[in-house]
Order: C-alpha cells, then structure tokens, then sequence
C-alpha cells in the first residue's frame, strides 16, 4: 500500500538536471552538495522515491543516526507497547 505524501514547491529545491552516463553514473550539482555537505567517498544510500517516478540519495550515516535514535526511544518500552498511541491493554 503507498502512502500519498503531499508537498508543496516550497518544500522542494531543484538544484539542476544531470545526464546518466553510459556506466549510470550521475555528477550530483555543487549546490546540492555543499547544501547536504556531501563529500568524495561519502556512502549514498539509493531509494525509490515514494511516488516510484525516481530515486532519492540519502546519506547512509544519516540514516544510521536516524535507526540509532528510534532504537533508543523503543529501549525504555514495555515488551508490546509501540508507544503513545499504542492500543490499551484489555
């Protein structure tokens, strides 16, 4: 089941086109990449984008951040308990 995730222009940059190179290789625009501080050798990870008409390149480390932060919010709770809107037990 996709989830419809609604955006306004506002909430978008365009930073450019770029031509995919005959090995798939794409140069990502200096702007976007000093906006996202990402660097020569930093690990990408490469996701369909939500609505399946593209793909979105997220830094692995931020991601990994991300995972590490949810895992020590669900640390401190009770076995069956998803967290505030958890359905009360009976």
């Amino acid at each position: 089941m996709k989830s419809t995730i609604k955006m306004t222009p506002r909430d978008l940059s365009v930073y450019g086109t770029v031509k995919v190179g005959e090995r798939g290789q794409v140069v990502i625009p200096a702007d976007a990449r000093k906006e996202f501080d990402i660097k020569a050798g930093d690990i990408l990870l490469v996701v369909g984008a939500p609505m399946g008409d593209g793909v979105v390149l997220i830094k692995a480390e931020a991601v990994k951040e991300m995972v590490n932060k949810m895992n020590m919010g669900l640390m401190g709770l009770d076995e069956g308990e998803i967290g505030p809107h958890a359905r009360k037990k009976r």
